[in-house]
């Protein structure tokens, strides 16, 4: 079975993988019909080789995508992507256009300088034309005979005329210019007697730079023909200060295969010999059966390409078509009949282009040598901007990603160094202050986790002070309820069995809430039983008389007549705690003596709410002496008070955790609470507390508990 990360996906890979199979079983098949059906093999080859190409383009497709993943996925590779797509491709562009203008440029020019001389040779042909006519018109105006004798003189003191032949005509009629013109060597067509001539011209014997001049004399007029050869001898003058110049002329053929049938209109020309090599002939046939040659043909070459002065001076070769006009019928040949190729350098050119200049060149090199010195000066340090840019952004990134590996790895220690101010060292520095916040926190959490194992430990001990086993009395029924706000509670309530038949019942009320009202309440828990214990005077006696069994601990038991005061153990308790604790923590207290014989309850409030004594009827008598709250003010008395609990009475002491909860109604109350407990008085003590306590949640509903809820109810029997 394939491993999943083997499995082409997505349909381009199933595809491609699909095209590929198939070929390669068509191509097994092709193979084995070969043996027994040719026909058929052959032309499963055509399936073979498209499926082959589909898998192939295909192929390519995902290669590509994988390279573009591959090379795109690092930021440096990215940005490199992106500056060669915005700076370096347009700047290859640039340049590729400049190099193509200039080059076109240098052909041109190459070509005009060419063209120019031709022309020039044209111009000086064309004056001597006007010197030798308006000599000949002069003779002709006096009746002289018309020769030329300026010609004469020309011819040996110039080479070039040499080879040029003159001839001239007085209306119609012929003029001999001298022994070497008697004969004339070509004709004179109509189109030259109505205009002017200066061209290169083909005649029946090759091409001429030709030159007709026309001047008016008495009532007819004067035409003077001038002419030399367009061949080799000629260009070669051209060609030794420019390079290598090639003419490629068609000789104006145009040929049919028909040529000589009625009705053709074509006619075979042959082509013109100019004494130089014949080019080829390139035929090709159209519709209507004619022939023509397409393509000139090299007629010669003269020149050499000059050597090269540096690696910069390439070869330039470039090329234009020469107008040339038919001698015969005065028409210009089609554009392409002769075309002149020239072969040069930039070096040449470059020498041709600033020749009138002289010492002014030098001094607009060293500007050019110098501008290009700056430009090469400026992209150099743009190019190093760039570069340490570049590396700014991608280091910043490759730094950010190592520190996710860092943080992924749980090391939130680790910081980036930060040695820049833009936004990229912004990016950094919240980032560390990220991390180091996330340090804090997951330090904070581990210091909550370890607070919160202390609470558990602190809430279990606290467990363990209140009463979980109360010996009760023959005569009381009691229970004692406390649910803390937090973790642990800074209530307190405790039952103290004195004696078979006595009963000290403790609530209290610590300032605050969490730790430290636990932590006070431990103090109190431990100095009421300490006290009530250090009043026995067998505790002063080095043996003990007796013990009795209360609350799941051994305490000594009072005798009989011994009487133990509430007001006194809450003076020693305001004591301790005043000498003991800040003086914003206090605490109230009720401490009250049950004697189950009389029935008599004896006590003293320490500024706690007054408990509740809850009447058969549902009278109610609070218990409110005693005096203020223990441990703010040092040496205070608290008075006590006595009352008598009839049968089901029921004794209510409570926290305000109890009262004093709030919602849109208000707080929950004293009267709601004491309405309850009359309501509910003939029901189990346990029960009634969870009535209590169920209404107290339903009153505060989805809020917080506010306070810690605590609740003693005994009942008289």
């Amino acid at each position: 079975m394939l491993a999943a990360g083997w499995w082409p996906q997505g349909w381009i890979a199933r595809g491609a993988c699909y095209s590929l199979a198939f070929a390669i079983g068509l191509f097994a098949l092709q193979l084995l019909l070969k043996m027994f059906a040719p026909a058929a093999a052959e032309s499963i080859g055509g399936w073979v080789k498209f499926l082959v190409f589909d898998a192939a383009l295909l192929f390519s497709i995902l290669a590509f995508r994988w390279l573009r993943r591959r090379i795109l996925w690092r930021l440096r590779n990215r940005l490199i992507v992106t500056y060669v797509f915005i700076g370096v491709i347009p700047a290859v562009l640039l340049i590729a256009m400049a190099l193509i203008t200039l080059y076109g440029f240098a052909g041109q020019f190459a070509i005009f300088v060419v063209t120019s001389e031709i022309n020039s040779q044209l111009r000086r042909m064309e004056a001597v034309n006007a010197a030798v006519g308006n000599e000949l018109a002069a003779r002709l105006e006096r009746g002289d005979n018309a020769a030329a004798e300026s010609l004469a003189g020309l011819r040996k003191r110039d080479s070039a005329w040499r080879r040029r032949r003159m001839c001239a005509w007085y209306g119609d009629k012929s003029l001999s210019l001298g022994d070497e013109s008697k004969v004339s060597p070509f004709s004179l067509p109509i189109f030259v007697k109505a205009n002017g001539l200066q061209d290169i011209t083909r005649d029946n014997d090759g091409l001429h730079l030709r030159v007709a001049t026309q001047l008016p004399v008495g009532s007819k007029t004067l035409t003077v023909v001038s002419s030399e050869p367009f061949d080799k001898e000629l260009v070669g003058k051209i060609a030794v200060d420019m390079g290598e110049i090639t003419l490629l002329d068609d000789g104006g053929r145009v040929q049919d295969k028909k040529a000589g049938q009625p009705g053709s209109g074509l006619q075979t020309v042959a082509p013109a010999s100019t004494g130089a090599n014949k080019g080829g002939i390139v035929i090709s046939e159209s519709q209507n059966g004619t022939t023509v040659d397409l393509r000139p043909s090299p007629t010669f070459t003269v020149g050499t390409v000059p050597a090269s002065a540096g690696s910069m001076d390439r070869e330039v070769t470039f090329f234009a078509p020469l107008p040339v006009l038919d001698w015969i019928t005065g028409e210009h040949e089609p554009t392409g009949a002769l075309v002149v190729q020239v072969r040069t350098r930039p070096s040449v050119l470059y020498a041709h282009l600033f020749a009138a200049l002289g010492e002014f060149v030098r001094g607009v090199e060293y500007i050019l040598l110098g501008i290009f010195v700056f430009f090469a000066i400026i992209e150099l340090v743009a190019l190093i901007i760039g570069t340490r840019m570049t590396r700014t952004m991608t280091g910043a990134v490759a730094q950010l990603y190592d520190a996710t590996k860092h943080v992924d790895r749980g090391d939130f220690s680790h910081r980036i160094p930060v040695k820049s101010d833009d936004q990229l060292a912004q990016l950094s520095l919240s980032f560390n202050s990220m991390t180091e916040s996330i340090e804090k926190l997951i330090q904070e959490q581990k210091e909550k986790q370890r607070l919160e194992g202390e609470l558990a430990i602190a809430q279990e001990v606290q467990a363990q002070l209140f009463p979980r086993q109360v010996s009760e009395l023959e005569s009381l029924e009691v229970h004692g309820f406390c649910r803390p706000a937090r973790t642990v509670s800074g209530d307190y309530y405790d039952f103290l069995t004195a004696s078979s038949h006595k009963l000290i019942l403790a609530v209290g009320d610590i300032s605050g809430k969490g730790i430290s009202a636990a932590l006070l309440m431990a103090t109190i828990h431990s100095a009421v039983r300490a006290y009530s214990v250090e009043s026995l005077p067998q505790m002063r006696e080095p043996v003990a008389v007796g013990a009795v069994a209360g609350a799941g601990r051994i305490m000594a038991a009072w005798p009989e007549g011994i009487e133990i005061s509430p007001g006194a153990l809450l003076g020693l308790l305001n004591h301790q705690l005043y000498e003991s604790t800040p003086p914003e923590k206090y605490a109230t207290l009720f401490l009250g003596i049950y004697d189950g014989r009389s029935h008599r309850l004896t006590y003293s409030n320490g500024g706690h709410l007054p408990p509740i004594l809850i009447a058969g009827d549902g009278s109610v008598r609070r218990l409110e002496a005693g005096g203020t709250v223990v441990g703010l003010f040092d040496n205070m008395t608290y008075d006590e008070g006595a009352v008598e609990m009839h049968p089901g009475e029921i004794f209510l002491a409570y926290s305000d955790g109890v009262t004093e909860p709030e919602n849109e109604f208000g707080e929950f109350g004293e009267e709601r609470l004491i309405d309850l407990v009359s309501t509910n008085r003939r029901l189990p003590l346990v029960q009634i507390s969870q009535t209590v306590t169920s209404a107290v949640d339903d009153w505060i509903g989805d809020n917080e508990q506010p306070d810690d809820i605590t609740l003693v109810l005994a009942r008289a029997r």
